[in-house]
């Protein structure tokens, strides 16, 4: 006596490409170790000293789109710039502030002395006309 157990008809598995995965690499950076003299070195008495009279090449940065070298300029001149910058717009900026008022006010008093002007110069010229016309 057995068990008769229907078997399923089940559709085929998909076919899912395998992926590999390779881990990260990185280049590692190497440097030429840097020698730093000892505090105390001195020249031996036998060598004499070089007189060099060229000046160092001042630092020039390098724009690779257009091939120039530009200069940069001292640490100090680049503060005086910003700090003469900075105070040129604190100074425009603080006295258009309080000019303002002053600047609408003085319009006001002058568009009015212009416009008292322009009323007696009318009446003079009608007051000519009319005696002119007697």
């Amino acid at each position: 006596m057995g068990i008769n157990l229907p078997t399923p008809n089940l559709p085929k598995a998909l076919d899912i490409p395998q992926i590999y995965f390779r881990p990260p690499t990185a280049e590692i950076p190497s440097y030429k170790p840097m020698i730093v003299p000892p505090a105390d070195l001195e020249r031996p008495e036998e060598v004499e000293a070089e007189e060099t009279t060229e000046q160092p090449e001042p630092p020039t940065l390098k724009i690779p789109v257009i091939d120039i070298k530009m200069p940069i300029p001292e640490t100090a001149v680049v503060v005086t710039a910003v700090t003469t910058a900075v105070i040129a717009v604190t100074t425009t900026t603080i006295t258009q502030s309080l000019f303002e008022p002053i600047k609408k006010k003085v319009q006001k008093q002058l568009q009015a002395k212009v416009n008292k002007w322009k009323e007696n110069q009318k009446k003079k010229k009608d007051s000519l006309e009319k005696s002119k016309t007697e």
